[in-house]
C-alpha cells in the first residue's frame, strides 16, 4: 500500500512539473509552433524548367517535384506546409509556365524559408557525342572542319537516385560521391552503359558538366560515382542535398511574400477559452456522476493534456486548426477510457466485492475494451498519416499521439491514483464515494 501511494505521489509531482512546462508560452526554448492559418508564414513561388523533358512527362515530373519539396519541408509530417503546382502563361507568348507554390507556416523570415527549401541540385546523365562542323570559307577562313561536342539526354536524372554516399579515393584521398540508383534507374543505367561502351557519359550538376567518365563496361549493379574535383565540404553538401531529395526538375525562385494568418491569434485565444469551458463541464460531469473516481479521472485528464502538449512542444508539432481538432478528439477518447473503467468498477461493487479488489478487477475487465477501441483508432490515424496530404497528416499525428498518451493516463495514472486511496476496510460511506452519484433507476 505504501509503495502504491509513493508511486501516485511521484506521478503527481512529475505531472505538476510537466504541466508547468506545457503552459510556458513566452521566453522558452520550446515554444509552440502554429500553422499558416494561425500564425501566418512565408509564400514562395518557384518556376520549373521543363524545357528539357518531353511534354507527356511534365505532369508526372511536377508531381514528383512537389512530393520532394513537401518531403524536405515536412520531414516528420508535422509542419504542415502547403506545397502545390500550377500552370500559368509565360511572358514570352503562348508557352505554359509551370510553377511550384510553397507556403511555410510560422516562418516569417523569407531568407530562412528559402534556406529550408534549399538548393537541391538537379542531376542529369548525358551521352557526349563528337560532331564535325564545317566553317564556311571566307576571306579569313579556309573552310576547315572543327569538332563540336553535343550532349544527348539519357533519361537518367536525380529522381532515379536511391541514395548518395561520401567516399574517398584510397590512393589520392580525393573525395567522391557514390550514387545508388533505384530499381528503375538501375535497369536504365545498365541499358545505357551496355549500349554505349567506349562513349562518354557526362554528369551534369545544375546544368554544368562536373565529370565526363568513359563507359568501360556495362554497369549492372546500379552504382555510379561522381568525382568532380570537390573539396570534402562540397562533396558532403552534395551528398546531403541528394539524400534530402534530388529534384527531378531545375527550379528558380521568382516570388516571395509573407502570408497573414487566416484565423489569427485572437480567434485562437477565443477557441482556447471555449475549450477550457468545455473541459470544465466534462470535469463537473465526471465528479457528479462518479464521485471520488470522477475526481481522480479529472486529475488524470489534466495530466493527459499536460503530457500531450509537452510532446507537441518537444517534437515540435506545428499546430493548425486541423491538428488542434485531432487533439480535442483524442481528449474524448481519454474520457471514454475512464468511463469504461468506472462502469466496470460499479459492476464489481454491485457484485459484492470490496473496493480494492473491485478497482483491480474493474481495470482488468475494462482493459480489453479500451485496448481494442484505441488500437482501431491508432490504425485509422496511421492510415490517414500514410496516405493523406500534409493537412491530413497533421490531424492524424496529433490524434494518434493523443490516443497513445490517453491509454497511458487511463491505465497507469488513473489506476495508480485509485489504488492509492482504496481503503483496506470498506464502510457504507466509502462505498458511496466510489459508486455512481446519479442513478436513473431513482427517477
Amino acid at each position: 500500500m505504501l509503495k502504491t501511494r509513493l508511486i501516485a505521489i511521484s506521478l503527481l509531482v512529475a505531472s505538476v512539473l510537466v504541466g508547468y512546462f506545457a503552459v510556458q508560452v513566452k521566453d522558452t526554448k520550446f515554444p509552440y509552433k502554429f500553422g499558416l492559418d494561425i500564425a501566418g508564414g512565408t509564400h514562395l513561388v518557384y518556376r520549373a524548367d521543363t524545357s528539357q523533358i518531353d511534354s507527356t512527362e511534365i505532369s508526372d515530373s511536377m508531381s514528383a517535384l512537389r512530393d520532394v519539396i513537401e518531403k524536405r519541408t515536412n520531414l516528420f509530417g508535422v509542419s504542415e506546409p502547403l506545397v502545390q503546382t500550377e500552370v500559368g502563361s509565360s511572358l514570352e507568348g503562348n508557352q505554359k509556365e509551370h510553377r511550384l507554390i510553397v507556403e511555410l507556416p510560422g516562418v516569417t523570415d523569407i531568407g530562412e524559408a528559402i534556406k529550408m527549401i534549399g538548393q537541391t541540385p538537379s542531376l542529369e546523365f548525358k551521352l557526349a557525342k563528337e560532331t564535325q562542323t564545317e566553317i564556311p570559307e571566307t576571306a579569313t577562313s579556309t573552310g576547315e572542319q572543327v569538332s563540336q561536342r553535343i550532349y544527348i539526354n539519357t533519361g537518367i536524372s536525380g529522381r532515379l537516385i536511391e541514395k548518395a554516399q561520401l567516399e574517398f579515393n584510397p590512393t589520392s584521398g580525393e573525395p567522391a560521391v557514390s550514387l545508388t540508383f533505384n530499381s528503375e534507374g538501375k535497369d536504365l543505367f545498365a541499358k545505357i552503359t551496355g549500349e554505349n561502351v567506349g562513349e562518354i557519359l557526362a554528369i551534369f550538376l545544375d546544368n554544368q558538366v562536373i565529370s565526363s567518365p568513359v563507359i568501360r563496361e556495362v554497369i549492372k549493379d546500379g552504382k555510379a560515382q561522381i568525382s568532380g574535383g570537390f573539396t570534402p565540404q562540397e562533396a558532403k553538401i552534395l551528398v546531403r542535398d541528394i539524400n534530402y531529395g534530388a529534384l527531378p526538375l531545375p527550379i528558380e525562385l521568382i516570388s516571395t511574400q509573407s502570408v497573414g494568418a487566416s484565423i489569427g491569434t485572437e480567434t485562437l485565444d477565443k477557441g482556447v477559452h471555449v475549450a477550457l469551458y468545455g473541459l470544465l463541464v466534462v470535469i463537473i460531469f465526471l465528479i457528479l456522476w462518479y464521485r471520488l473516481p470522477g475526481l481522480l479521472a479529472a486529475v488524470s485528464l489534466l495530466i493527459y493534456i499536460s503530457l500531450v502538449l509537452s510532446v507537441f512542444k518537444l517534437i515540435p508539432i506545428t499546430l493548425t486548426s486541423a491538428g488542434i481538432a485531432g487533439f480535442i478528439l483524442s481528449i474524448g477518447m481519454a474520457v471514454d477510457a475512464n468511463i469504461l473503467i468506472f462502469e466496470r468498477l460499479k459492476e464489481e461493487l454491485k457484485s459484492g466485492r470490496d473496493i480494492d479488489s473491485a478497482v483491480r478487477e474493474g481495470f482488468s475487465r475494462a482493459w480489453l475494451s479500451i485496448r481494442d477501441s484505441n488500437i482501431s483508432s491508432i490504425i485509422t490515424a496511421v492510415i490517414l498519416f500514410w496516405f493523406g496530404t500534409s493537412l491530413v497528416e497533421g490531424f492524424a499525428l496529433t490524434f494518434g499521439l493523443g490516443v497513445l498518451v490517453s491509454m497511458f493516463t487511463a491505465i497507469t495514472v488513473t489506476r495508480s491514483l485509485l489504488l492509492a486511496i482504496s481503503p483496506k476496510k470498506d464502510t457504507k460511506l466509502k462505498k458511496k464515494l466510489f459508486n455512481s452519484g446519479i442513478n436513473f433507476s431513482d427517477f
